[in-house]
């Protein structure tokens, strides 16, 4: 095994003391090349000094390596969701590569690694005039000089703009440059990497450089570093590798698009005849005689015993390939999720200031992204997701999605889709990899309509106006209701509308519009209100458009009912702020990042608001939703029946696109099930047992039942009592009003209007007589309306003290046909007492009066 911790300051072939390394290497080099100069056109001061004019200073900056995005599996750990690179390199420490691959490569590379201070000048010496005369091309290059060349291909590579249109030219360019052997600048290029060896031999420990060649180099393909070499070809890592797979790689680093064994069929070379050679037919045969000569030396070395030797040396070359996959699609059932994360990084500038930069920075900073993921309730609602919802359910572009949010924070803890993930373009509607549950920056998605779940913000609006859940409105659907747009009113036809159902709405409270989802209800309360201020009541608790704009952009009055396109998280995490007494916070998929260093990186931006509701208004809006998730309540069959509380609401737009969302104290969730392209028809379709226009309850029910099993919810606090008073409205006297226009008032006025029969009055036939009931009402009662027939006149209240003659001429002039006096009122001097009914009483025409004199 090679020696640990031994670090060279003054070993340069055996030959140089500990003092004046740089100098004396310089020197003996520069005398031992002259002569190779000189054959090139280059002599006297120009070969004495050229070597001392090269740059010494080589920073071995970290390689690159791949990102890795992580979720949190049941257990609490840290579990691999998916990578990116443009080298597939797993960096690895000294003691996690077996002795054996050790052995191997000091041995057939460079067995006196441990001795020399860097450079082998004989060997270098011999190669540099035979690659001159061209009678040979090999480097005889220590590790140390090959770690050298590794690292200036790797800076050239990363300096190479991914962006070109020649990167695929200009990376080949810095591997030749690297590489090159013939002619002045190959003799410049092998000064410079003898230079640079000498340099790194003083500031690293041989231990590091070895460990740092073993990761930086390459071993076919993308395949960079011994831990992704061990893991692709032997399907193992590089602390458990045998003596025979460990000379197989010594090999192959050799001289990897020769030796590599990952092409069994076409092989990666072919023999004066054109014929394949180093394939699984002829056992690899190149490897395999590579491999002889490395296990010879590990023989002659003494670091394999014969026995050893003659078991690795007769054993077939089995490859066991492992194909490192990248990208979100290995992350199966948490590909969309992976995808949201991956848009992070390639949007946010807390990872680069242009897009270049941060793409770069994903595919080559071997960065560690670990994510808000929580595979305890990932899992469930993936499986609740892949059971319910087909992929493709009539080729009609049926989608579904769903979004968990932990309320408090905006960590998203689960993200879940019907379709399976993919990048590259099909017809198959099966397979996507727009993400649903995002908006047009993460996913590319464009939106849906939510529908009803829209209505949280009227009722948002209608108690921060101090109005009550228990106000009663005339919740009827109607042709000219006029509803307030940025003060301007505009009429709204909400029968064309209408009711889930066909229903044509009724009187109620807020509380039983919310529990029933009535439209024509909330329509009442936006009449009430204004469309712009329920928009800015959106904003504020962070909605947007999924395209980006602002949900105040345009305002309409069918707004009332989410017709704007709107991402499911952004609405998942509007209810979460409901949820968490009126604290909005920005959604968040990473929980920190880790580069190469070890160091945690900045993370984007994000941040929670206090007060975006008051936590008044906040209770007071729970408690009218928990009223959806009870029984009887539209959300009802979303509910686990776990007796954790919860609220929610239901949304449907037109007949494509529902939703469903609820939330504990402490996760929220919300599935969109409907139409991702088109508009076609998803009620009265069946799949799987269900309707469509039904999978979002079980589906939405699974994530809940989860979220609540890992993150317990408490109750939410009680609502306040002034915005769930029961509200008294004065009621406009319309008595004497024509029917049209009592009822006009009273319906301005907020009450529903019944008209009963007609009364015998005074007054004209067909006027309003009189009204149940007067005074004081709650908002949105019904008064009722009775109408004069003509028939109800008055007894003259002047009645008593007229002669007979003038009380009959008075009493006809009222309208009284029949009369009767009492024959008291027979004497000519006698006047009226009194009459029954009595003076001033109102009476019917027909009713017959008896006077009385005195």
């Amino acid at each position: 095994m090679p020696q640990k911790n031994r670090t060279v300051r003054g070993v340069l072939g055996g030959l140089v003391g500990l003092v004046g390394l740089s100098a004396v290497a310089g020197l003996l080099v520069t005398a031992s090349v002259t002569p190779v100069l000189a054959m090139t056109g280059l002599a006297g001061t120009q070969a004495l000094t050229l070597f001392d004019q090269l740059p010494e200073s080589l920073d071995p900056s970290t390689p690159m390596e791949q990102s890795t995005i992580y979720a949190t599996a049941p257990d609490g750990s840290a579990v691999e969701l998916a990578s990116f690179y443009e080298q597939n390199r797993v960096p690895v420490t000294y003691e996690q590569v077996s002795p054996n691959l050790y052995d191997a490569i000091l041995s057939s590379e460079d067995k006196n690694f441990y001795s020399h201070g860097g450079v082998n000048i004989g060997a270098t010496v011999k190669a540099l005039v035979d690659n001159v005369r061209g009678t040979s091309s090999r480097g005889a290059s220590t590790i140390s000089q090959q770690y050298v060349k590794n690292v200036l291909i790797q800076k050239c590579e990363q300096e190479v703009d991914t962006a070109s249109d020649t990167y695929s030219e200009d990376l080949q360019q810095c591997w030749l440059d690297a590489t090159n052997a013939t002619g002045a600048k190959g003799i410049e290029r092998k000064l410079q990497e003898m230079r640079y060896a000498i340099q790194i031999e003083k500031d690293f420990s041989k231990n590091d450089i070895l460990l740092g060649y073993l990761n930086i180099a390459n071993f076919g393909g993308t395949v960079y570093g011994i831990e992704a070499a061990a893991n692709y070809y032997f399907s193992t890592t590089a602390a458990n590798l045998t003596v025979a797979q460990s000379a197989t790689l010594a090999g192959i680093v050799q001289n990897p698009n020769t030796y590599r064994i990952d092409k069994p069929e076409q092989g990666t070379a072919t023999n004066n005849e054109g014929v394949a050679l180093n394939t699984a037919a002829d056992g690899y045969s190149l490897t395999k005689d590579r491999r002889h000569y490395v296990l010879g030396r590990m023989l002659t070395d003494g670091k394999i015993t014969q026995a050893q030797y003659d078991e690795a040396d007769a054993s077939e070359i089995t490859p066991a390939l492992h194909p490192p996959t990248q990208g979100c699609a290995a992350a199966g059932t948490s590909a969309y999720f992976c995808q949201y994360v991956k848009s992070i990084v390639l949007n946010d500038e807390a990872f680069g200031k242009t897009s270049q930069e941060r793409t770069d920075l994903l595919r080559r900073g071997g960065l560690k992204i670990y994510t808000t993921l929580d595979y305890r309730i990932q899992n469930p609602a993936a499986e609740s997701m892949a059971e319910v919802v087909p992929a493709n359910a009539d080729n009609q572009y049926f989608g579904a999605a769903g979004v968990s949010v932990e309320v408090g924070t905006g960590r998203i803890l689960s993200m879940t889709q019907n379709t399976t993930f993919t990048e590259t373009p099909t017809e198959d509607q099966a397979y996507s990899s727009l993400v649903f549950a995002g908006d047009k920056e993460h996913g590319n998605s464009g939106g849906f309509q939510v529908g009803s779940t829209y209505k949280l913000f009227t009722l948002i609006d209608w108690l921060e106006k101090g109005h009550s859940v228990n106000e009663v409105l005339n919740g009827t659907v109607q042709t000219n209701l006029k509803i307030p747009v940025c003060g301007v009113k505009q009429n709204a036809d909400t029968k064309k509308i209408g009711n889930f159902g066909g229903g044509g709405g009724s009187t109620g409270s807020v509380l039983n519009f919310t529990k029933n989802s009535l439209n024509s209800g909330y329509f009442a309360m936006a009449s009430k209100l204004d469309i712009c201020e329920i928009n800015k009541v959106a904003d504020r608790m962070g909605v947007t458009l999924a395209n980006g704009g602002k949900v105040t952009d345009e305002n309409v009055p069918f707004d009332v009912l989410g017709p704007k396109n709107i991402s499911p998280l952004a609405m998942a995490n509007a209810y979460a702020t409901v949820a968490s007494g009126g604290k909005y916070c920005t959604p968040r998929a990473i929980d920190r990042v880790v580069g190469p260093d070890g160091q945690d990186r900045e993370l984007p931006a994000s941040s929670c608001t206090d007060g975006v509701i008051s936590p008044e208004v906040a209770a007071t809006a729970a408690f009218a939703l928990q009223s959806v998730m009870g029984s009887g309540g539209t959300g009802s069959r979303a509910n686990p029946g776990d007796g954790t509380p919860l609220i929610g609401k239901t949304g449907t737009h037109d007949r494509w696109s529902t939703m469903m969302i609820e939330s504990s104290s402490k996760v929220a969730t919300a599935v969109w099930a409907g139409r991702w392209q088109g508009q076609a028809d998803i009620y009265q379709k069946r799949f799987n047992g269900w309707n469509l226009n039904d999978m979002r309850y079980p589906v939405a029910r699974a994530a809940q039942a989860a979220a609540n099993a890992a993150y317990p919810g408490d109750a939410f606090p009680k609502p306040d009592g002034k915005l769930t008073r029961q509200q008294l409205t004065t009621v406009p006297s319309v008595v004497g009003k024509s029917v049209e226009e009592a009822t006009a008032i009273l319906t301005d006025a907020g009450f529903q209007v019944s008209v009963g029969g007609a009364v015998d009055s005074d007054l004209a036939v067909g006027l309003v007589a009189a009204q149940d009931p007067t005074g004081e009402a709650a908002s949105g009662a019904t008064v009722t309306l009775t109408t004069s027939n003509g028939q109800g006149t008055t007894v003259p209240a002047n009645l008593v003290g007229m002669s007979r003659a003038q009380a009959t001429a008075a009493l006809g002039a009222a309208g009284f046909t029949n009369i009767e006096f009492d024959n008291s009122c027979n004497p000519p001097t006698s006047v009226v007492g009194n009459s029954d009914p009595a003076p001033g009483t109102a009476a019917s025409k027909s009713t017959a009066v008896r006077v009385t004199c005195q």
